[in-house]
């Protein structure tokens, strides 16, 4: 919430902010072209099972419509994920955290705490703090961040699966950040969108209110662009 008044304070708007229950999508599909009404949307952190085929139903209906995006860590999962499913059609395409008999496990164990995790061993197998991040030359975060490399904020347990990543590259999900020490995916966009980002760390975490976050200013300056009436 604060990251998003940050950007938007220095864009000289006043960020209006309605929390939706992705449920709802689930129970009464027809209910996501709600989402027309909006000028952007967030898919925050999060765990679980709950209400998540209703946020893949959300990621669709914004990418499809052009609605600016920005999905924080399950919401970078998540997109991948509908990304696959929709556009790859790589039917019942998931996270090894809801479905471990997918087919198409696009979210699955960080390869270097798969051992622990298989035997219940939990404790110590999140990626946690800040880690580096180079970014792809000539994106929309690379831009935003007027950076070629950057350090952020990590809190999570599994990871975009790297054994789809030149497929889903080849169809037009662009890997515009990875992590060079381990070669894992940390952000994802799309390049035909007015703003369709998503990361696997919690830029959150860094923004300040005179010194904003780049890619919420991003997607606050996208929403402003395309301002419904």
């Amino acid at each position: 919430i604060e990251a998003v008044k940050h950007a938007s304070f220095s864009e000289g708007a006043k960020p209006e902010m309605v929390w939706i229950d992705s449920e709802e999508y689930e129970s009464t599909p027809a209910k996501v072209k709600d989402l027309a009404a909006f000028d952007a949307v967030i898919v925050p952190g999060g765990f679980g099972t709950r209400g998540i085929e209703g946020i893949i139903a959300a990621i669709r209906f914004v990418r499809e419509n052009k609605i600016p995006y920005l999905g924080l860590c399950y919401g970078m999962q998540l997109a991948s994920i509908e990304f696959a499913r929709n556009m790859m059609h790589f039917e019942g395409a998931h996270t090894v955290e809801c479905k471990p008999d997918s087919p198409y496990l696009v979210i699955n164990v960080n390869p270097m705490q798969a051992k622990n995790i298989r035997e219940d061993r939990y404790g110590g197998t999140m990626r946690l703090g800040a880690y580096r991040c180079v970014l792809k030359k000539g994106t929309k975060v690379q831009k935003l961040y007027k950076a070629v490399e950057i350090s952020e904020r990590h809190r999570h347990r599994y990871e975009f699966n790297n054994e789809f990543r030149a497929q889903m590259e080849s169809a037009g999900l662009e890997v515009a950040g990875l992590n060079p020490e381990s070669d894992l995916v940390e952000i994802v966009e799309l390049k035909n969108h007015p703003y369709f980002v998503g990361t696997q760390f919690h830029p959150e975490f860094k923004s300040r209110p005179l010194h904003p976050h780049p890619l919420f200013l991003g997607l606050i300056r996208a929403a402003l662009a395309g301002k419904k009436k």
